[in-house]
């Protein structure tokens, strides 16, 4: 999958030449889970599979969205955006957020991709992105990525309603290759941390929607965590400022603390990690592995399957750590470590889980890649 075919599909379907093609890719978090919207810190990074929207100017009164990947194709007034609960959502809210609706064009557009949906990759950051940097080059909006990137985010939480931090969308917008992006969410500053490893993601096929998960739920949890402990802290910035020990004393409802213990000790999991990367240029899988425990046994949003494949990744030579990767409940996890070791492990693992649990697991190798781009614009 790339720019070309993105353009020859735009010709198969329309009949003529984009004006625009734009892509962005997923992404995986090396650690940094659900730290996000709490005000932590992340360290995620962008992967070689790609979304590319490919859009051109219309005169005509609506809008029109074709993906290689969906039955049903999406149309809307670029102008007066309403939400449809449609996959197109992801697409049009871009539109609806635009500076200034009245000088929209209505478009042609179509979407392919190489990125999973439902996997915990970041499918939905990777098609807002792509659409927000296609169309801001089709009409010379000459926003910063970032402001994109935070475009972006908005569509997700209150175009689409998924209450989610800015961690996809501003990996899937800012990643350097050979780099992961070092995040902190409350403030927006970004660092880039070299990041040689391989990383082997391992898609469990057991796929969830963040909208039918326990995600919001858990947002609301560590609101209220948050609530509770500024009632004894009143300058308490955000979740993730409070101390492990902090939230151990403020006797909250347990399901409360499980919650608020995971995310001020996964944040400080990140700034450790990045520590060792700037000092060694190696992963530390035992954060790695600390993280996924923390995420299975006090924020609850691992599964069996994820479970099973990082107890599976431990034994193999070569690799240094795994965990789930995305907000859980399904998806993917990941394994860090050596190219040789992890490409040798594929096969074997995937027939291991076909045995274990009766599912067809896919897995991809990766390095750190490149953020969203304009890859061809001839309006």
């Amino acid at each position: 999958m790339n720019a070309s075919a993105a353009r020859e599909f735009f010709l198969k379907t329309y009949g003529c030449e984009p004006d625009v093609v734009g892509s962005a890719p997923g992404r995986v978090n090396l650690i940094g889970e659900h730290t996000d919207y709490n005000g932590g810190q992340v360290l995620p990074l962008a992967i070689d599979r790609r979304t590319y929207v490919a859009m051109k100017r219309t005169g005509a009164d609506r809008s029109r969205i074709v993906s290689d990947t969906a039955a049903e194709s999406g149309e809307f007034d670029a102008r007066l955006v309403e939400r449809s609960g449609e996959w197109w959502d992801y697409i049009s809210g871009v539109f609806a957020f635009a500076e200034d609706k009245s000088a929209l064009p209505q478009v042609q557009a179509v979407v392919t991709s190489n990125l999973p949906t439902g996997s915990g990759l970041s499918s939905s950051a990777a098609l807002e992105m792509a659409t927000a940097i296609t169309l801001a080059q089709l009409v010379d909006d000459a926003r910063s990525l970032k402001d994109l990137a935070l475009l972006s985010w908005r569509v997700e939480t209150q175009f689409v309603g998924v209450s989610c931090g800015v961690m996809d969308q501003f990996a899937s917008a800012l990643g350097e290759k050979g780099h992961a992006l070092h995040l902190w969410c409350d403030t927006l500053a970004t660092e880039q941390v070299k990041m040689r490893e391989a990383v082997l993601i391992f898609d469990t096929n057991s796929p969830r929607s963040l909208r039918g998960s326990q995600f919001n739920v858990r947002q609301r949890e560590c609101q209220e965590a948050l609530e509770l402990l500024r009632a004894r802290q009143p300058g308490l910035a955000n979740l993730a400022a409070a101390t492990p020990e902090e939230v151990r004393t403020a006797h909250l409802p347990r399901n409360l603390e499980k919650r608020a213990l995971h995310v001020t000790e996964e944040t400080r999991r990140v700034e450790s990690l990045v520590a060792v990367l700037k000092k060694t240029g190696d992963v530390d899988g035992d954060l790695l592995y600390q993280s996924h425990e923390s995420l299975r046994t006090l924020y609850e949003c691992s599964t069996p399957q994820l479970d099973w494949f990082v107890s599976e990744a431990r034994k193999i030579r070569g690799v240094r750590g795994a965990r789930l990767t995305g907000a859980g409940w399904g998806g993917c996890a990941i394994a860090v470590g050596e190219l040789d070791a992890l490409s040798g492990a594929q096969s074997s693992l995937i027939a291991s889980y076909k045995s274990a649990f009766g599912l067809d697991a896919r897995t991809w190798l990766t390095n750190a890649e490149a953020g969203a781009r304009v890859e061809t614009s001839g309006k």
